[in-house]
């Protein structure tokens, strides 16, 4: 094929990839009321959100359905950019390929759900609680609501793709599994820093309950780029 040829077949997939994004979107506003009660299920039933924008509410419920409809649509959208690119990888480079998008998806998930079910509630507790000043009282926006489960939910998932990440410098040659093993005292400090940008309540259950997971990760990071040396050995 030739790149014009290769350019079409690009612009077909991404197509594909948006219609069927915008219809998941669609379907999802139309469950919308279910949707957002999964959305504001981690808020303490004592809280109240208020809305001072006139667009705010209904723009919410968009940009959820939106989310939603990627969401949906993930397995499709990276069915499509991997057959894309399958064509030009060897069958070696294909199978490894395949496993790095699928670690990588389900690791991701697993950091979203453990924010969502766990990080997210302790955090809104203790922020939405929290004052300066008895007189002065916690207003929370549906917008800074929204932004902060956002925001944490995809730092959490992002986090939990290091053994996936590892694994793709240990198969180039740039990381090796004795340099991981001599920086540990490095990862933890920089583990807890991350987990203190991650949840900022300063209390050490929170604190605990992200940084073990992600140290747990790096020495799954460790047997990763292990047995990839062996293999390239």
């Amino acid at each position: 094929m030739t790149f014009w040829d290769h350019l079409d077949e690009l612009r077909g997939r991404l197509w594909r990839i948006l219609l069927v994004t915008l219809a998941a979107a669609v379907a999802c506003f139309f469950f919308k009321e279910q949707l957002f009660a999964v959305v504001l299920a981690p808020k303490p039933a004592s809280m109240r959100l208020i809305n001072v924008e006139l667009t705010q509410q209904f723009l919410t419920h968009m940009r959820v359905s939106l989310w939603g409809g990627v969401l949906v649509a993930s397995p499709y959208i990276i069915y499509q950019l991997f057959s894309f690119v399958a064509p030009g990888l060897y069958r070696a480079e294909r199978r490894l390929a395949l496993r790095a998008v699928g670690a990588g998806y389900l690791l991701f998930a697993s950091g979203v759900l453990l924010n969502y079910f766990v990080v997210f509630p302790f955090t809104v507790r203790f922020l939405g609680g929290y004052q300066v000043n008895a007189e002065v009282e916690n207003s929370i926006t549906l917008g800074s609501y929204m932004s902060v489960l956002g925001v944490m939910s995809l730092m959490m998932g992002a986090v939990f793709e290091l053994p996936v990440l590892c694994w793709l410098l240990a198969w180039t040659g740039l990381l090796r599994a004795d340099f991981m093993r001599r920086c540990r005292r490095h990862a933890v400090v920089l583990i807890l820093v991350i987990a203190a940008i991650i949840t900022p309540t300063g209390d050490p259950i929170t604190l605990a309950v992200v940084s073990v997971p992600i140290y747990a990760l790096w020495e799954l990071s460790i047997l990763v780029v292990r047995r990839v040396e062996r293999r390239r050995h």
